[in-house]
């Protein structure tokens, strides 16, 4: 056997060898829309994991976001900028943004791309407790933000110009301009062009240069599962708010009518979600406490004539808390106008209703033991002027009254006084 022919199984087994090493693994493809905070990063930060411990050929990030919470943020530009697998984040689709926090995570991507009608910036840091920050205070924040945005836009060799403009004045651009500016890489119109572009692309990994291999690559969606929606739901301020006044109103009503149980079961569960969104949310303790106080108010009322002066002041407290609760520069984490009014106005409704079918319970006639025979109409037995017995309610019963009495006459019973009733003529 010649030594060409012996050759040939080598040569077919390292032509073998040599595709199965080039074989595409698989895409992630990543949904991250809305606001940034611990759920979300929890979320992109286990997909990362995941795709790294199945050696994905890349991560796709498609991300349309407002911002959200520093740290949140930068527990995900942190694995983005450590992970050993091609990280894309793609602003997309149409109509989405990079803002704020965004705009961190984009720039720490190997590759940022966006789709046409899209837009990236509005970077500077806010105080998301409600409160003001002094003028130094504010300049540390901002200095930090910039010095954080210019080391990983070095790292990843984009404009450090316009990243620290984006955060020192806010500045917006379009995915074009982005593109001129040097702020991303690609303007893709959708996720196949997107992966056509990306194609052969080299990136930069801490374990070298790498060349993306994606046309035959397998894409994986990688979506939120039920666990995660609800956690991201939640931790809407609007939806917390509306959790945290029905918790509310359920202890309420537990309190007005110990031994319901399930009002005080609903208000428990509801209370709890909305102090796990809490954590992921700055609040105003101002207005918590306000509208705590609009609790207590209306509890008070219920044991103390105020004549209506406790409800108004709860109704007040309510109203005041509820506006202050989230009170933001930014817009995403504030409430709604319209969810406040309705949700007062149902709530305030609800209590109010209570209290009054409590009232109306309160004063409503006795219909069993001895306080039940007030009013009630009997006949008299015998001729008596003072003290006698009459016949009511199927028993015979000692009666005094304050004017004559004839056998057979109805009388009405005013007093129960021990074993005895007083009564008069009944009309």
């Amino acid at each position: 056997m010649s030594l060409k022919s012996r050759l040939i199984p080598f040569l077919i087994l390292a032509l073998f060898l040599s595709l199965a090493s080039r074989a595409s693994g698989a895409v992630y493809y990543v949904k991250a829309d809305g606001i940034i905070n611990p759920v979300m990063a929890e979320y992109i930060i286990g997909a990362l994991k995941k795709a790294a411990d199945e050696k994905a050929e890349a991560v796709i990030i498609e991300l349309d976001t407002p911002g959200g919470l520093d740290l949140s943020m930068r527990e995900i530009v942190k694995d983005i900028l450590s992970s050993d697998t091609p990280i894309i984040v793609y602003v997309a689709p149409g109509g989405s943004r990079a803002a704020s926090a965004g705009v961190f995570i984009t720039y720490a991507s190997n590759v940022a791309a966006m789709a046409p009608g899209t837009n990236i910036g509005s970077a500077h840091p806010v105080a998301m407790g409600g409160g003001k920050m002094d003028e130094t205070m504010s300049k540390k924040v901002e200095n930090d933000a910039v010095a954080y945005i210019k080391s990983i836009a070095a790292k990843r060799g984009r404009n450090a110009e316009w990243a620290e403009k984006a955060v020192r004045e806010s500045v917006n651009i379009t995915a074009e301009e982005a593109l001129k500016l040097g702020v991303i890489e690609i303007v893709a119109k959708d996720r196949a062009d997107l992966i056509d572009k990306l194609d052969g692309r080299k990136v930069e990994l801490s374990s070298g240069t790498r060349s993306l291999d994606l046309k035959a690559a397998e894409i994986k969606d990688h979506e939120m599962n039920l666990r995660f929606r609800i956690l991201n739901a939640i931790s809407n301020p609007n939806v917390a708010y509306i959790l945290m006044m029905i918790g509310l109103i359920g202890i309420y009503f537990e309190l007005s009518s110990p031994g319901a149980i399930l009002p005080g079961v609903v208000g428990a569960v509801c209370l709890i979600l909305a102090f796990y969104a809490f954590q992921t949310l700055s609040i105003n303790y101002a207005g918590l406490l306000l509208i705590g106080l609009a609790i207590v108010f209306f509890i008070v009322e219920l044991k103390v004539v105020s004549y209506g002066l406790l409800t108004i002041a709860g109704i007040v407290s309510l109203i005041l808390g509820s506006l202050m609760l989230f009170e933001s520069p930014a817009p995403f984490m504030r409430l709604s106008i319209w969810v406040i009014l309705p949700t007062v106005g149902f709530m305030t409704a609800a209590i109010l209703g209570a209290m009054y079918y409590a009232l109306k319970i309160y004063r409503r006639k006795p219909v069993s033991g001895k306080e039940g025979l007030v009013g009630e109409v009997g006949a008299v037995v015998d001729d008596f002027e003072s003290e006698g017995k009459i016949f009511i309610e199927g028993e015979y019963w000692n009666a005094t009254t304050d004017e004559p009495l004839r056998a057979g006459d109805k009388v009405k019973v005013v007093e129960v006084k021990g074993l005895s009733v007083r009564v008069k003529k009944a009309d």
